[in-house]
C-alpha cells in the first residue's frame, strides 16, 4: 500500500506537467524549450539534493561503469518519454492527453514478459510473469482512453487526433521501458533519487542539443516559458519523478506489482481535469469523455485491488 500512495501522490504532481505544457503551448511556446528547459532545471535542483545526501560520488561511479547505457537508457525514459508529450500539447486539451497518456499501463503490462525475475530467465518463468488479470484490467482502461479519444472526434480535425494521440503512445512505451532498464542497470546499488539524478545528466546532452536547435529556430522562450517550466521541474520532474521512481523500487523482483504501480498514473486524469478546470477552460469535459475517465479509474483500482497484500521487498522499503 505504501508504493501505490506513493503513485498516487506522483500523479497529483505529474498533473501540472500537462496543464503547464498546454498553457505554454496556447501563449505560443515552442515544445523545444517546454521539453528541455525542464530537464536543465532539473539538474541544478537534483545536484543541491544528492550534494545533501552525499552519493554525488557512488552516482558518477555508476555512470562511469556503463555510460553507453546510462545515455541510451536516459534518452529512451527521458527523451522520447517527454519530447512527444511537449509536441502533443499543442494539438489537444490537457485532460485529453492525460487520459492518453494512461496507455501507458497497457505498455507496462505488454512489456513485463521481456523483464524477468531475479534468479529466473527461463522462457516459462517468462510467461509466468504475463499479468493476465492486469491485462484485463488494461482492457478497461483502454475502453476508457477510445471512448475519451471519439469524445472528441466530432470537433478537432483527424490529423489533430493523429497529432496528439501518436506522440502519446510513444512516450508511453518509452517511459516505463527507460525506468524499468535502469532499475535492471542500477540492479539496488543506488536509491530512486540517485536514479533520476543520473538519468538527468545523462540525458543532458539531448537537451543542450535541443537548446540550440530553438535558439536557432524559434528564438529564446519567453519569462513566462522560462518561469513556466521551472514549475514543471520542481513539481513534476523532481518531486513526482522521485516518488514514483521510490514507487517502483518498492516493486522490485514483481513485475505484477510494478505494472500496478504505473497504473496509478490514472490518477493524473482527475487531477489534470480538475486543475484545467479551474485554470485554463473553465468548462467540464463532454459527458462521454467523463464516461471514459470513470472507465480509466475502474481500471486503476482494478489493477491495485489484485496487488493488495502482496509482501514488499524490505531492502527497498528503506527508500
Amino acid at each position: 500500500m505504501r508504493a501505490i500512495l506513493l503513485g498516487v501522490v506522483a500523479s497529483l504532481f505529474f498533473a501540472v506537467t500537462f496543464v503547464l505544457n498546454r498553457t505554454m503551448s496556447l501563449s505560443g511556446g515552442s515544445w523545444i524549450w517546454s521539453a528541455s528547459l525542464r530537464y536543465l532545471f532539473m539538474i541544478p535542483l537534483l545536484l543541491a539534493i544528492i550534494l545533501y545526501r552525499r552519493s554525488f560520488s557512488v552516482v558518477m561511479g555508476e555512470l562511469r561503469k556503463a555510460p553507453w547505457k546510462w545515455l541510451l537508457w536516459s534518452f529512451v525514459g527521458f527523451g522520447m518519454f517527454y519530447a512527444p508529450l511537449c509536441i502533443a500539447a499543442k494539438f489537444a486539451p490537457s485532460w485529453l492527453l492525460a487520459a492518453s497518456w494512461q496507455f501507458t499501463i497497457i505498455a507496462g503490462s505488454l512489456l513485463s514478459p521481456f523483464f524477468r525475475e531475479r534468479q529466473s530467465s527461463s522462457r516459462d518463468n517468462r510467461r509466468k510473469q504475463v499479468p493476465v488479470r492486469g491485462l484485463l484490467m488494461s482492457g478497461v482502461i483502454f475502453a476508457g482512453i477510445v471512448v475519451v479519444e471519439l469524445s472528441r472526434a466530432h470537433a478537432a480535425p483527424v490529423s489533430d487526433m493523429l497529432l496528439s494521440l501518436v506522440p502519446v503512445v510513444v512516450a508511453a512505451f518509452a517511459y516505463p521501458l527507460g525506468n524499468r532498464k535502469m532499475m535492471e542497470l542500477c540492479d539496488g546499488r543506488i536509491g530512486a533519487i540517485e536514479r533520476v539524478f543520473g538519468m538527468t545528466v545523462a540525458s543532458l546532452p539531448l537537451w543542450v542539443v535541443l537548446s540550440l536547435v530553438g535558439t536557432w529556430t524559434v528564438g529564446l522562450p519567453s519569462a513566462s516559458q522560462v518561469e513556466q517550466a521551472a514549475v514543471v521541474a520542481v513539481c513534476s520532474g523532481v518531486i513526482a519523478t522521485v516518488l514514483f521512481f521510490a514507487a517502483t523500487d518498492l516493486t522490485k523482483g514483481d513485475v505484477k506489482r510494478l505494472a500496478a504501480i504505473e497504473a496509478t498514473q490514472s490518477g493524473e486524469v482527475v487531477f489534470t481535469v480538475v486543475l484545467s478546470v479551474l485554470f485554463i477552460s473553465k468548462r467540464v469535459p463532454p459527458l462521454w469523455s467523463l464516461v471514459g475517465i470513470a472507465l480509466i479509474i475502474i481500471g486503476m483500482v482494478g489493477h491495485s485491488l489484485m496487488t493488495r497484500g502482496h509482501p514488499v521487498n524490505e531492502e527497498a522499503a528503506q527508500l
